[in-house]
């Protein structure tokens, strides 16, 4: 999954599920990799946190190779929840990156080790606390707004992060990729001298928009193929 989304991006990606009406569940803004480049797709994971490494264990003992542990930590601020033992553990089970709702430690240490961790950023503090455990902790995990389950796939690189269902993968992939070819080859056409008011024929849009105020740019937009909105 990650060789197939290696030419694309989260940006293509949502505007790809925009284009095929796939629900579009992007992760909380300020979630980012630790190492500023590192990329991650695959199948979601979900765990739940609630104090202990434990339950990250458990999840590891479940893990298939190329999963992506998306641990849900309710988004907290005032504690790291993984640092380089879970994640040099998450690499010995074969999961290709983690996507923590919250924060992460030990930051020289996961640059050395090399697997993607995305978060909101690093705290020096572990958890203190000891919350009781829901039988859903290894089933699902809220992240935001959403609710991940083994059925969806995440991916992330430096724009965010976002969730698509197993099921609406394959054509979020092949819509995003024609959606980024278009997009080539309109910034090439820029470069080129031709102004992307040109290539919309923007002029004429604005003529059809005051025969008619319902007519979007969107509209304009597919009339003519192209792609900058969606």
């Amino acid at each position: 999954m990650l060789q197939a989304f290696a030419d694309l991006s989260t940006p293509l990606l949502a505007d790809a599920c925009v284009r095929t009406n796939t629900p579009l569940r992007v992760a909380p803004p300020g979630i980012g990799a630790v190492v500023r480049g590192h990329r991650v797709a695959g199948p979601v994971l979900p765990v739940r946190h609630y104090g202990s490494v434990d339950v990250f264990l458990e999840a590891f003992g479940r893990a298939e190779e190329g999963d992506v542990l998306v641990i849900d930590n309710g988004g907290r601020s005032d504690e790291a929840c993984v640092g380089d033992l879970a994640v040099l553990e998450a690499a010995a089970a074969g999961v290709t990156g983690l996507v923590v709702w919250g924060l992460h430690r030990d930051t020289a240490e996961l640059a050395e080790i090399g697997l993607p961790v995305f978060s909101y950023g690093a705290c020096p503090a572990g958890p203190v606390r000891l919350d009781e455990r829901e039988p859903e902790a290894l089933v699902t995990a809220r992240f935001g707004a959403h609710l991940v389950d083994d059925r969806d796939f995440v991916f992330g690189d430096v724009d965010g992060v976002l969730f698509v269902a197993a099921e609406h993968v394959e054509k979020v992939l092949t819509t995003a990729g024609r959606i980024s070819g278009t997009e080539r080859e309109q910034a090439h056409r820029i470069r080129s001298g031709e102004t992307l008011r040109r290539q919309t024929a923007f002029e004429d849009y604005l003529v059809l928009r005051d025969a008619d105020p319902s007519y979007t740019f969107r509209r304009h937009l597919r009339r003519g193929g192209g792609a900058i909105e969606e």
